[in-house]
């Protein structure tokens, strides 16, 4: 996936109010950014770090500018933008390439199921109808790990019980995780930061829900899936 308008880099000066965000250019002008992650985003939103933004001159928009990516300045980038893993997939299933997902020629995103939930991706073709809900994963407090959640979701443990739904219906169902840092190589689940949500994994996990995770490839022209990684639970 490429980034429709290419990226500027700038430096943090704070992030505020989950959604926004002031930065400072590099010609020195200050700028208020939208943020699009709800979550705590844990080690990534440090005064002064480097980030990098997407500027866009859409009138609708109040905010002229997105924070995409945090470059860690050591050749390793996040991206911080909750919508991409979707974006990416869905490129991805449509063309059949994403290891251990069905190669179903039906891709439909946001169908409602569950209780007043939508799944992200509904596959359907020559086999089992196949659920598939996405999670973007930004923290890692471990060298080479990569932990999801960042901060309690309650959403997201009310997903798995869904999920768990679905196989006793007679259906597949995934939890996919998409690790939007270039620096980690393995995943694992943030037990200490949300408990409700590890045990509600290990329920959907005896129920027949299975997982995977996949890395991303992330520069400032572009994000792309990776290698599949391994879950450690």
């Amino acid at each position: 996936m490429e980034f429709t308008t290419p990226l500027i880099p700038a430096r943090l000066i704070r992030r505020y109010k989950r959604f926004l965000a002031d930065a400072t250019l590099e010609d020195g002008q200050e700028v208020t950014a939208h943020c699009a992650n709800p979550g705590s985003m844990m080690g990534l939103a440090e005064p002064g770090s480097k980030i990098w933004l997407e500027p866009n001159d859409d009138p609708k928009k109040k905010l002229k500018y997105g924070w995409r990516l945090v470059d860690h300045e050591n050749g390793h980038f996040t991206g911080v933008d909750t919508s991409v893993p979707n974006r990416a997939l869905k490129a991805a299933l449509i063309e059949h390439s994403v290891p251990g997902l069905p190669a179903y020629d039906t891709v439909r995103a946001e169908v409602k199921y569950g209780e007043n939930s939508r799944i992200d991706f509904l596959l359907s073709g020559n086999g089992p109808d196949t659920y598939v809900e996405v999670k973007s994963v930004t923290l890692s407090r471990k060298n080479g790990l990569a932990e999801f959640p960042d901060s309690v979701t309650a959403r997201g443990t009310k997903h798995l019980k869904e999920l768990s739904q679905m196989v006793a219906e007679g259906h597949r169902a995934v939890m996919f995780y998409l690790v939007q840092r270039t620096d980690c190589t393995q995943m694992t689940l943030a037990d200490d930061i949300d408990p409700a949500y590890a045990a509600a994994f290990a329920q959907a996990a005896a129920a027949g829900v299975t997982c995977a995770a996949q890395s991303c490839d992330i520069s400032p022209q572009a994000i792309t899936l990776g290698a599949p990684i391994p879950v450690l639970v």
